[in-house]
């Protein structure tokens, strides 16, 4: 496994079928659908046959899971709160709110700013 969840490369592609969202995660595919279940954010597109393929962002999303999961010790349900939580921080931040951060937070940002950058 990887030292970080999020210091993995995802490939330039559009869409990733199952199979290989799993290999990029390094989580069996039973574990990428029970997490369709618990995190709604989570929204791959379907083929006609139902094949689902996801999206980069669906991809990072899995990541971010990951992580909060496996690395920093989250449950299910604080990481739901914990990714609930970053999207009302934006949100707040966009009306001019200063919200205190935590080098975490910093040190995650940056890490995805790199990725987006190599």
């Amino acid at each position: 496994m990887p030292e970080n969840s999020l210091s993995v490369q995802i490939p330039d592609k559009l869409f990733f079928k199952i199979g290989e969202v799993s290999n990029i995660a390094d989580v069996p595919a039973y574990v990428l659908r029970f997490w369709e279940t618990e995190f709604k954010k989570i929204k791959p597109k379907r083929t006609p046959t139902g094949q689902r393929l996801y999206r980069r962002k669906d991809v990072e999303l899995i990541l971010m899971i990951k992580h909060l999961l496996y690395d920093e010790k989250f449950t299910i349900q604080g990481a739901k709160k914990h990714l609930g939580s970053k999207n009302a921080d934006n949100s707040k931040k966009a009306v001019g709110k200063k919200m205190p951060i935590s080098m975490e937070e910093i040190r995650l940002e940056l890490l995805q700013l790199k990725d987006m950058l190599s």
